[in-house]
This record gives C-alpha cells, structure tokens and sequence, in this order.
C-alpha cells in the first residue's frame, strides 16, 4: 500500500519543512492523451501518485496534507467521466481504509456532501470515525470542493449560529471554514503546468507559497515531491515585513 522510503540524503537536506501542504492535483487527463488512452486511465493512474505524496509525508512528519479531488465545478464534466471519479473514489477509500488506520493517519473529508450519494457519505462517514483519534498525518479530500462556497457556508453557518447578531470577522468566518481543524497551507503544488488556484483554498492560501511544475499527476514521483520541498525551503517567508525583521 504505502512505501516509506526516503533517501537519507535527501532527508538531511530538508532542514525546513513546511507543516501543511495543499496539491491541485492536474493533468490526469493529458498524461493518458498523450499516450492514446481514455481519460480513465490517467485518473487511476494518478492513485499512485497519491499514495507517493501521503507516504512521503507520514516519513517526514509533516502534519497535514490536502488533496483537491474533485471541484464544485467538475460535474460538468462528462458524466461517464464524474461516474468513474466517484466510483474510483469509493475504491480507494475501501481499499486504502486499513493501511491509513494502521499508519496513524487521520482522514477528513472537506466539502459540500449534500450532492454525493448515500453510499459514499456512508463510507466517508465511517472513515473518519474509524481514524478519528490517529494523531499522524491529517489527511483531507477536498470533494465536492470550491473555495467560493467555502465562504459562503463559512458566512451562512456565522448567521444561523448568531442570527446575525454578532459582529462577523475573519477569525470568526476562519473557525467556519472546512478546513478549520488545519492551519493554513504552507505550501501548495499544482502539477500540470497550468499557474492558477482554480478556486480551491482561496482563503486559505493568501500568504501560502506556490509552487508550479510541468510535471503531470501521475509522473509526480517521489523525486518531484522532494524538489518541491527544496524549492518551499529556498523561500522567504515574510508576512509583509521586511527581510532585515525576520
């Protein structure tokens, strides 16, 4: 299931590692173009790609880690395309569900649920019940996901909880958001070559540093992780101040 291996060498160089990384994970869909296969292909050969980032970041001990999966925006895709998604998501979950509990690993689902069939809410449901009190890796699956409605429940669950009462600010509209259990990413990759968010974490990743490479998801190896990483360590992070503050 998951392979914890990392060469020592490029453990030691990391020196610096960010505590929550957030991926777009793009370019499913070119990679199986590009070799004459059905879209299908490249979404089940991402699956591997997934399993390389958890337990890359399991061996390092990087707390959490978020994966966009599926959009607000992705039901239009084509419907044989949305069916396989939810089907590929449910497998994996039955499937990858032992060796998440049996690593310490937490699992979170982050979106809007109401759309998703029963089935899948159920096996979500039992999921996070099952790995609720594993203190590793939180990982969370961004489904069903966009940043906009992400506010917008954030703004709603403020007002039904106050009755507008209550003056709203951004710490009360973060302690709404989804991922209000993670502080926000530290770094977010988008493989693929496209330069955009793509309204996913929009909050979320305003002082976030973001990292862009050609590499498509499922060539995203355990060698493109670490360079990411090495990348993420090069940065300054200021928070508006100046270099000579830090």
């Amino acid at each position: 299931m998951f392979n914890f291996f990392l060469p020592f060498k490029a453990k030691e160089k990391l020196s610096v590692r960010p505590k929550h990384i957030a991926i777009i994970m793009d370019g499913n869909g070119r990679w199986a173009k590009k070799r004459l296969m059905p879209r299908i292909s490249g979404h089940r050969k991402g699956l591997e790609s997934v399993r390389t980032v958890i337990s890359q970041c399991n061996e390092l001990n990087i707390p959490f880690l978020t994966l966009f999966a599926f959009s607000t925006e992705n039901w239009l895709r084509p419907q044989k395309e949305v069916n396989f998604l939810m089907s590929l998501f449910w497998d994996a979950m039955k499937k990858e569900s032992p060796a998440l509990n049996k690593h310490n690993i937490r699992f979170k689902l982050i979106g809007d649920r109401k759309v998703l069939t029963k089935k899948l809410i159920d096996k979500v449901n039992n999921l996070e019940k099952m790995t609720k009190k594993n203190t590793g890796l939180t990982l969370s699956i961004a489904m069903n996901y966009g940043g906009k409605w992400d506010i917008l429940y954030a703004l709603k669950a403020h007002q039904k909880k106050y009755h507008s009462n209550k003056s709203f600010t951004e710490r009360s509209l973060a302690k709404n958001l989804s991922l209000n259990f993670a502080p926000d990413p530290d770094l977010l990759i988008r493989t693929g070559g496209e330069k955009r968010i793509s309204n996913f974490l929009i909050w979320q990743v305003a002082y976030t540093e973001l990292y862009f490479t050609e590499t498509l998801w499922p060539d995203f190896n355990k060698k493109a992780f670490i360079e990411a990483l090495l990348e993420f360590q090069r940065r300054e992070r200021r928070y508006g101040k100046t270099s000579e503050q830090l």
